[in-house]
């Protein structure tokens, strides 16, 4: 909220200030140095010089920078005004003493005219040095408006008006003339010889003496008119004239229209046109007091108003001001509204404001000024913008880092710190220098969070110092990010094994923390030492941990964590999560798969030494190696007979016939023990007892089939003595005698054991079943008979052949 609301202030104060539109500045060189003796009164500007006019009569041509190139002085008096032609070579003044010079600037032409009267003022003809006429204007205060050109017979001088008080201003454009009187303004026309326009001053006026009347030529047919805070815009144009010879073409006239009037609330020492929308440049003059007494005749008490510094305002045609800069002039507060002027400089594209003692230079802002009030009023922003913007141009006199660095200070001080993290890339670029400074900064600040996520890893590259200390700060603060950082950064920025031996201390102390552990087994992996990862990998229950163990040759890692391998796998197998990561080949598992597959790096007596106390565990293993290789557990067969019988009876066949490692003692006591029958006769059969053997097989399985595949096998006539006699009481087993044993037992002989009155079941079928064996038995004999004297035949005839036939000896 703290931070809002200082957003917003800083907005509002940002909206109330506005960027000025021009710069200011005070003419250097050779000024000073005039103006501590002498003051201004006059002033003239074109592209090669400044001409300033004093009080003492002194005239001082200045270059555009203010260096001094040379004084002369044509009068005795004050000069009221100074007048160059269009080519800068002549400078014409009018001076209170009643004398008019025009004084070469490139050479020591000079020409003085004594009018006799003090001069108000001058203007040359613009062409003055190309026509041999020199023609110019004056006037004064002998109210008479003359024109002086150079005739046959010397000077020559017309006077174009008078009458009408005295003459206050005059400006020559082209063919035309501008002057100003008490009563108004008249404009001349030197191509016709007539006068064109009067233009009245506004009723009510203030004394023409105190607030002189500024005319200024905005191009060839736009007059300006200041007077007081009148303004005045007038349009010279042309029309159809009124009084035209018949037969001859028709011609036109000039006339006046004056297109604005403007009232303003200051009185205006001097006018200029602005910009290419022609605003208008007035330099306004203000005092404490109104001028509601300006007509009073007391001049002393006019003179005592304090006035304040004057302004240079820009108003638009339509009479909206659209700035208003105070002048910084010396003393000031002594001056009236005639003592300032203002003057346009067409070399520099600005202006001149002109005091008794001093002169500003007033020109538009570009864009290295308009950068310049941005880094002023703090608006870093917006001036980093501008200066990557005009790099090329405004922007090259600006060091970006240096601004940068005010921008984030600045934010810094408003607690903004997560804009300021977040310009830093932008504005510290690749200085490693700078990134560190600010990094630590932030973390004085307690901020370090916030300019983490800027802080780069390449291009720059900072000093391992500062990512240690942010990992430090996560291992403290925030474990995800210590995690997430440790898969992004490369290792190589920090000293891994510093981080490694902190991370492992913090897990003494968090010892159930998942997110450490993973942090440092991704360190291990990254840092290539995957064998200490893998027990971080089984601690988190991580499926991958049979994946490292694999893809990086773990094997003799993981020779003392069989069993915690084993438990992992049964865990994953639980959640149907054992095929997440790789494919088990055996029904045992993954675990049990790479302790089978790898016993030449992990002994198979270390892992029965580590499953001892887990049976079901040991089973597996075992089982495993067995199915992979019978003799590759055979030191342990007796221990996988018991293990068989425990957890799966059905497979321990299969094994004790496989196997000839194991006692057949012991075995047979497991098996009685578990009393498993059948595998009791094979163990029997293996140690010779078949008697006993078969004995089970009868009175424990009742199988007739089992007992005479076991007589079979052993293929003992004792044995089928036993059978034979066993049966005799037994009807269901004669019957399967019968139909069984028609090769290995002649069937007269079961038959005659029969009792007389035993009731068999199924007697008759079983010895039809017998005659029809034996009659098969007997056809397939004949057969082979007739097929054996068939063959012996052929062969010994093919042997007589041989014997007795001749062959061809060559």
């Amino acid at each position: 909220d703290d931070e809002e609301e200082e957003d917003g202030e800083e907005e509002e104060d940002e909206e109330e200030e506005e960027e000025p539109t021009l710069k200011y500045s005070r003419l250097e060189g050779s000024a000073a140095q005039i103006f501590s003796k002498d003051t201004a009164s006059a002033i003239a500007v074109c592209e090669k010089y400044i001409i300033v006019g004093s009080h003492n009569g002194m005239i001082f041509v200045l270059s555009p920078e203010g260096r001094l190139l040379n004084r002369f002085r044509p009068h005795s008096a004050t000069i009221n005004d100074l007048s160059i032609d269009s080519t800068g070579e002549y400078v014409g003044s009018a001076s209170m003493d009643g004398l008019v010079s025009i004084q070469s600037l490139v050479s020591t032409e000079n020409h003085t005219f004594d009018m006799r009267r003090p001069m108000r003022c001058i203007a040359l003809d613009p062409n003055y040095v190309k026509r041999n006429t020199r023609q110019f204007v004056s006037g004064g205060m002998a109210g008479s408006l003359v024109l002086s050109e150079k005739g046959w017979l010397g000077q020559k001088d017309v006077t174009l008006y008078s009458g009408e008080g005295p003459i206050w201003a005059a400006e020559w454009r082209g063919t035309l003339i501008a002057w100003a009187s008490d009563a108004g303004v008249r404009i001349y026309d030197t191509a016709t010889s007539h006068r064109i326009t009067y233009i009245s001053r506004s009723d009510n006026s203030p004394r023409a003496d105190l607030f002189k009347c500024t005319l200024r030529w905005q191009d060839d047919r736009t007059l300006l008119i200041a007077w007081a805070d009148v303004i005045k815009v007038a349009s010279v144009r042309e029309r159809e004239a009124k009084r035209s010879v018949p037969g001859l073409p028709s011609t036109t006239e000039l006339y006046v229209e004056v297109t604005a009037i403007l009232q303003v609330d200051c009185m205006i020492s001097g006018i200029a046109s602005y910009g290419p929308k022609g605003d208008l440049l007035v330099l306004a003059y203000t005092t404490e007091e109104d001028y509601d007494d300006e007509t009073a005749g007391d001049r002393d008490a006019q003179r005592r108003k304090s006035a304040n510094r004057p302004e240079l305002r820009i108003i638009s045609r339509d009479g909206e001001e659209l700035s208003s800069d105070a002048i910084s002039l010396r003393n000031y507060a002594r001056f009236q509204c005639r003592d300032y002027s203002l003057e346009p400089t067409p070399a520099r594209d600005g202006f001149l404001v002109v005091s008794p003692e001093d002169i500003v230079v007033a020109e538009t802002r570009d864009e290295a000024d308009h950068i310049a009030w941005l880094i002023e009023t703090q608006r870093y922003d917006e001036a980093l913008k501008e200066i990557e913007r005009t790099e090329e141009g405004a922007g090259r006199g600006f060091d970006v880092t240096d601004v940068g660095k005010k921008y984030l200070d600045h934010l810094v001080g408003l607690g903004r710190y997560d804009k300021a993290a977040s310009e830093c890339p932008r504005i510290l670029g690749i200085n490693a220098k700078l990134w560190e400074n600010w990094v630590f900064l932030f973390a004085e600040k307690g901020k370090l969070d916030t300019i983490i996520p800027y802080v780069p890893t390449h291009d720059p590259t900072l000093s391992r110092l500062v990512y240690e200390m942010i990992l430090a700060h996560f291992l403290r603060h925030d474990p995800e990010a210590l995690l997430k950082t440790t898969r992004s950064w490369p290792i190589d920025i920090y000293d891994i094994g510093a981080v490694t031996v902190a991370i492992r201390n913090q897990i003494e102390r968090e010892p159930k923390s998942g997110t450490l552990m993973r942090a440092i087994s991704e360190l291990y992996l990254r840092n290539r030492q995957p064998g200490k990862a893998l027990p971080y990998f089984l601690k988190l229950r991580d499926p991958h941990a049979f994946v490292l163990v694999r893809d990086y040759n773990l094997f003799t890692d993981i020779q003392d964590q069989a069993l915690q391998l084993i438990e992992f796998d049964e865990e994953l197998r639980r959640d149907g999560r054992e095929k997440e990561v790789l494919e088990a080949t055996s029904p045992h598992g993954i675990a049990i798969d790479l302790l089978v597959d790898h016993t030449h790096s992990i002994p198979i007596p270390r892992v029965i030494s580590q499953l001892q106390d887990h049976r079901k565990y040991l089973y597996m293993y075992l089982d495993a190696l067995f199915d992979k290789d019978a003799h590759l557990a055979f030191d342990y067969s007796d221990l996988q007979v018991d293990l068989y019988a425990e957890f799966k009876p059905e497979k321990l066949m299969d094994f004790l016939r496989a196997s000839n490692y194991y006692s057949l003692e012991r075995a047979y006591q497991i098996c009685e023990a578990r009393d498993l029958v059948p595998e009791m006769v094979f163990l029997l059969g293996r140690m010779g007892d078949n008697k006993r053997a078969l004995t089970l097989i009868i009175e424990r399985l009742g199988d007739v089939q089992r007992a005479i595949d076991f007589a079979r096998e052993q293929n003992d006539t004792d044995l089928w003595e036993d059978l034979l006699k066993y049966c005799e009481t037994k009807p269901r087993f004669i019957r399967g005698l019968l139909e069984n044993v028609g090769v290995d037992v002649d069937p007269i002989r079961l038959i005659r054991r029969i009792q007389n009155g035993l009731e068999i079941p199924g007697l008759k079928p079983a010895l039809i079943k017998i005659l029809q064996d034996f009659q098969l038995q007997i056809s397939l004999m004949d057969g082979c008979k007739s097929i054996l004297y068939g063959d012996c035949r052929n062969l010994a005839l093919s042997l007589h052949s041989g014997q007795t036939g001749g062959f061809l000896w060559t």
